[in-house]
């Protein structure tokens, strides 16, 4: 694993590659697989939930105001779609 701390695609293949034997193209071509499959699931308005680990969520935002800090001035937030990632509680139990 990286040392700061980041679990990469390529960690992820690595892993594969020791634990399951597959090769190491096999293993990059699967992770990219799967990262593909929840990609086009969320693009196309499907939530993503892989048990015991957690929700992937694309939830649209509505336009609203919003204050720059340092000036106090008033300025609109455009509408915009954001990802949101939810822990499964058997997640948050081992992370805790």
């Amino acid at each position: 694993m990286a040392e700061a701390g980041t679990l990469t695609r390529a960690d992820l293949a690595e892993m594969l590659n020791r634990q399951v034997g597959l090769s190491r193209a096999d293993a990059a071509a699967m992770i990219e697989s799967v990262l593909e499959h929840m990609t086009t699931a969320l693009l196309g308005g499907e939530n993503v939930k892989i048990s015991g680990f957690g929700t992937f969520v694309l939830r649209d935002k509505s336009e609203r105001v919003g204050r720059n800090p340092k000036t106090g001035v008033e300025v609109p937030i455009t509408p915009r779609r954001v990802l949101t990632f939810r822990a499964s509680q058997g997640m948050r139990q081992k992370v805790k």
